[in-house]
């Protein structure tokens, strides 16, 4: 292992890992378990990591890859997925918080995968688009799109889980 980066750069990174992690998955165990994957994987594979290349951007594609592995995996044992909006009416709301941050990650796990994987590693990671493209293994514009369509469909569960409450705004008239 004399070419290995130090183990400390190693755990530098691993805040970040977690982060994302717990973004993903939605929970603090099934996050823990995908940084220990990601990590047991990383010293398993030091000799794919090429010498000088970004390490976060290999660590965050290692992750990216165990968790679409196991989200496959996962179907294919539990057999058919149920979108969170075909039995949303059956979800039973937690108690108002003064702060968002719970509506914020429920609207966060309603997102389509592909596009919240894209925007949490843009917006929490602070990732370009490039790096972002190669972490997922798609091109620079379907990133681009992703991103522009997450944003877009979170400021929508956003403002209707503010606006269910609240009366609509009357729509303007037309006067001749």
């Amino acid at each position: 292992m004399a070419d290995a980066p130090p183990a400390t750069s190693l755990v530098g990174h691993i805040p970040d890992l977690r982060r994302y992690a717990r973004a993903l998955t939605g929970d603090g165990w099934s996050a823990d378990d995908l940084v220990q994957d990601t990590l047991e994987r990383a010293c398993e594979r030091w000799q794919l990591w090429a010498a000088g290349s970004d390490l976060r951007a290999w660590l965050f594609t290692l992750m990216h890859n165990l968790f679409i592995d196991g989200a496959r995996r996962a179907v294919r044992q539990q057999g058919q997925r149920v979108p969170v909006e075909d039995v949303g009416d059956e979800l039973v709301a937690p108690a108002p918080a003064s702060d968002q941050s719970l509506d914020l990650q429920r609207c966060l796990m309603r997102l389509p995968e592909a596009q919240r994987e894209v925007l949490l590693l843009v917006s929490l990671e602070d990732l370009g688009y490039e790096e972002v493209a190669r972490i997922t293994g798609v091109p620079v514009g379907t990133v681009m799109s992703r991103l522009s369509r997450a944003r877009g469909r979170l400021r929508e569960l956003m403002d209707g889980s503010r606006t269910r409450a609240a009366p609509a705004v009357a729509p303007l008239r037309r006067l001749k």
